[in-house]
């Protein structure tokens, strides 16, 4: 099995570079310039408004929206709620990125009321699963959450975990480095949104994307002299990906 799923990732980065998907991105300030180079690393086409007047035209023309919650502002909320009226109409899938829940209650509140309108992937950390599920984010209650929510959990940390309730992956891939700089882990929900845009099963989508930015990121820290060098050699190593890579690399726990 996971020889199957290291070959279909790397079928997908191919599919993601021929098809160069759209992905609108509700995301936050801090990480804005870093998303839209893992994006355009991986063949996807990024956009970023959150101008009301504009978000309902942005979203009805992505392949796949992300939703993250770092910088929440009224503007944001604002643009959050239309672009999910815009896809809920249309059919496009959209991924749900918790950021830092778990230090703010409203922020929380509001990542549980949008868990309820059918993200298809929702990726974490622990921490920030548990203040959205109300309970330790061990691997059985991820598997409730994704069961009762019909979406997939992807709780990230030394070791990924996804979950569909029915399928499960552990992805080992990564580096420290990943955790120095800032938006790693926000720049990897968008790249799961754009494999979504060409990936109908979910899971598949949320593991192809995480097992590419733990690849790369391992491949970028072979050449990078410490985190602030490693955020570009990261770009350049997922620009850089392939299947044979991919096969090569990919570790599952």
């Amino acid at each position: 099995m996971s020889a199957e799923i290291a070959a279909r990732t790397g079928e997908l980065l191919a599919l993601l570079r021929e098809r160069r998907p759209r992905v609108h991105c509700i995301t936050n300030s801090v990480v804005q310039e870093l998303t839209a180079n893992v994006l355009l690393a991986a063949g996807a086409i990024p956009s970023m408004t959150t101008s009301a007047e504009e978000i309902g035209h942005f979203a009805a023309s992505a392949d796949a929206l992300l939703v993250n919650l770092g910088t929440m502002d009224g503007e944001r909320r604002e643009a959050i709620d239309i672009a999910l009226e815009v896809v809920r109409d249309d059919g496009i899938p959209w991924v749900l990125d918790p950021v830092f829940i778990d230090r703010s209650e409203p922020r929380a509140e509001l990542a549980r009321s949008l868990a309820m309108k059918e993200p298809r992937i929702v990726r974490a950390n622990a921490g920030e699963f548990a203040a959205l599920i109300g309970t330790d984010a061990g691997e059985e209650a991820l598997d409730k959450f994704a069961l009762d929510r019909i979406t997939v959990a992807a709780c990230t940390g030394a070791v990924d975990f996804v979950t569909s309730g029915a399928k499960r992956a552990r992805i080992a891939n990564g580096h420290a480095h990943m955790a120095q700089v800032t938006g790693i882990g926000c720049a990897e929900t968008a790249l799961i949104a754009a494999f979504v845009s060409v990936e109908d099963d979910e899971f598949m989508a949320a593991v192809a994307g995480l097992l590419v930015m733990g690849i790369a990121g391992e491949l970028a820290a072979q050449s990078a002299n410490g985190p602030g060098s490693f955020s570009p050699m990261l770009i350049d190593s997922i620009a850089a990906l392939d299947a044979a890579q991919i096969e090569r690399h990919a570790r599952f726990a």
